[in-house]
């Protein structure tokens, strides 16, 4: 029986990858599509001043000014048969991009929308899904006059920044102050400035929802609604910092729950406006309900899509491909047995040095790989600061208690080694 990288590879097809050039998932992506038989068409932020540095003949890109990209792509007169975007705003110059060249794709408001905080809460308020209370400030505010006016506890949430990265629950008064002035150094450094959009420079400010968090990855075609998995999140996520840490798949939630979830999920892309492609949700269910939290218009974000195997043998990076490019997909059932992912964290700032352990790691049954993605020299930051994470360890197990297990194993294994030092430079 002819697989499907050979019913791909037989009409040979080109597919633009937008991504950040240093990201976790550039290549990967870029393997998977060969592996489906389509020749890639890499645009990345690259240095759009020297003639390709990178070797990959990308069309170079500046992703914060997104209209330009559109138009540096379409300037560039390469012919595409789809997109496939890795990350937030890869996904929105993609939406621009596709609209222009009539293929299909997510309206850019949609995609826009689903990147700031305050536009979903009230588009999913209006579509009467379950919302905290929230709010917005500007940066500039007072925080110390309006931290009496807050009920407590609260989370605060940059407006423009995901991956949690500054999002801080304070519990009382002089905890909100302490946190606003936090996020306002965050979004006030270079590296963040460069980056951000003018409407982005606000703190959201939301009642804290308690209850256990999960994630749902799907795909949607012409408006309709996939799930692909749904994720536990066994570890809590009560702050200060919210810090992800295990993905477990498939779900061990009760059925109704889990289709709770997916009904939520179905609900806010259509009343975010998201129509085609692959959707990132994250949620709290409580005795209350599900309470959506955000909805991303792209993949699952890291190295972590690698814990989803489907039963035909395709990973979900090939899966998005095929949809991009208009193709039959395969199957979307996922491989039996249960799949963990920890995104291991940073314990503190400083050098990274080296991992010690990693062999005994590599070896406790269920693991199936430990990726350390941190590299000597680097100058690590934890959240809420950070954005990053010291690697990924992937387990799987006959059940997902089994999986989990094994990851959370193979972490105690490891001795990171940081230094508070700067490295001597000779």
């Amino acid at each position: 029986m002819e697989t499907l990288a050979a019913q791909c590879s037989q009409v040979p097809k080109r597919l633009l990858l937008i991504a950040a050039t240093t990201g976790y998932q550039l290549r990967v992506f870029a393997d998977a599509a060969a592996r489906c038989g389509y020749e890639v068409v890499p645009a990345t932020d690259r240095c759009h001043s020297l003639d390709d540095p990178w070797g990959d003949n990308a069309i170079p890109l500046r992703f914060q000014h997104p209209d330009r990209a559109a138009a540096n792509i379409i300037d560039a007169g390469v012919s595409i048969d789809g997109i496939v975007a890795v990350g937030d705003r890869p996904a929105h110059i993609a939406a621009l991009t596709a609209e222009r060249l009539k293929l299909p794709h997510n309206p850019p408001d949609a995609v826009l929308a689903c990147r700031n905080k305050f536009a979903a809460r009230e588009l999913f308020r209006s579509a009467g899904l379950l919302v905290p209370h929230y709010q917005t400030y500007p940066l500039d505010s007072d925080e110390r006059a309006i931290a009496p006016t807050i009920d407590y506890p609260c989370v605060l949430k940059p407006l423009g920044l995901s991956a949690s990265r500054g999002v801080i629950r304070a519990d009382n008064p002089a905890g909100f102050a302490d946190a606003f002035r936090r996020i306002r150094a965050i979004l006030q450094t270079p590296e963040i400035r460069r980056m951000q959009e003018e409407q982005d420079r606000s703190v959201q400010v939301e009642s804290f929802i308690p209850g256990r968090e999960f994630a749902v990855e799907g795909m949607l075609t012409n408006g309709v609604f996939e799930p692909l998995a749904i994720f536990d999140k066994p570890d809590p996520l009560d702050g200060p910092y919210f810090e992800e840490t295990i993905y477990v798949t498939p779900s061990r939630e009760p059925a109704p729950v889990q289709r709770d979830m997916i009904g939520v999920t179905a609900r806010a892309v259509a009343a975010l406006g998201l129509t085609h492609g692959p959707v990132h949700a994250e949620m709290r269910v409580n005795a209350d309900g599900v309470w959506m939290l955000e909805v991303a218009a792209r993949p699952i974000g890291g190295l972590c899509a690698r814990v989803l195997k489907f039963d035909d043998g395709s990973t979900l990076e090939e899966l998005i491909c095929r949809h991009a490019a208009g193709d039959a997909r395969g199957s979307t059932r996922l491989s039996d047995g249960g799949r963990a992912v920890m995104m291991i964290p940073i314990p503190r700032a400083g050098m990274y040095v080296d991992v010690h352990g990693l062999t005994e790691a590599v070896a406790i049954p269920g693991i199936e790989d430990i990726v350390v993605t941190a590299k000597a020299g680097q100058r690590l930051v934890p959240l809420p600061e950070g954005a990053s994470y010291l690697g990924f360890i992937f387990g799987r197990g006959d059940t997902p208690l089994e999986a989990e297990r094994s990851v959370r194993d193979a972490q105690a294994t490891l001795r990171f080694e940081i230094s508070a030092d700067l490295p001597v430079i000779k």
